[in-house]
């Protein structure tokens, strides 16, 4: 593919994302994403033969771009496990005081699409949590946190679980509560 074509794809991308991250996928329809891209919706179908195709190719790129982000912000990460997860929910919460934050877009998206179990974008969002939850085994482990797989599991419930209260209640001391909970967790 050419680097105009890239470039497209990439608009149409991004354009899906920030529509469907603020309104929810079933609620945009490609003709929005098409306007949001300035592309016809001829060129957005061009790239992408269906809406759930979009949808797959836009979690695959944000699942990348997630990662590296969480690479960097845990390369400035020093101190033991408490104060590791004290920092992760510190960083949830000042997350969550973005304007228009609606928690973590590929839970939203897959809650979505509950009633569709081989969509291909579930499969994504399933390796998108392993891997952060695996990121945080390492973290844990590299902290000398004994059973530090189950304890990362324990963790991303409470970080989902915040992110839903927080969403719900509008309440950013969810993370603070959170965060005491972890760090229980982890000192064991």
């Amino acid at each position: 593919m050419g680097s105009k074509a890239e470039a497209t794809r990439r608009r149409i991308i991004d354009a899906a994302y920030e529509l469907f991250y603020r309104k929810g996928f079933a609620r945009v329809g490609v003709d929005a994403v098409a306007a949001q891209a300035g592309v016809t919706k001829r060129t957005l179908y061009a790239h992408f033969d269906s809406k759930d195709r979009l949808l797959a190719a836009m979690l695959e790129t944000h699942h990348g771009l997630a990662l590296e982000r969480i690479r960097r912000w845990s390369e400035r990460l020093s101190g033991d496990a408490g104060a590791m997860v004290k920092a992760l929910f510190a960083e949830l919460a000042r997350w969550a005081t973005k304007p228009r934050w609606s928690a973590a877009g590929f839970t939203r998206l897959v809650m979505e699409l509950a009633d569709l179990p081989g969509h291909p974008a579930r499969a994504i969002a399933r390796r998108h949590k392993a891997a952060i939850e695996s990121w945080l085994a390492d973290e844990l482990a590299h902290r000398r946190v004994a059973d530090a797989a189950l304890r990362a599991r324990q963790v991303m419930l409470l970080l989902e679980g915040c992110q839903t209260l927080m969403l719900i209640h509008g309440d950013k001391r969810y993370a603070e509560a959170a965060a005491q909970a972890a760090k229980r967790l982890v000192a064991r």
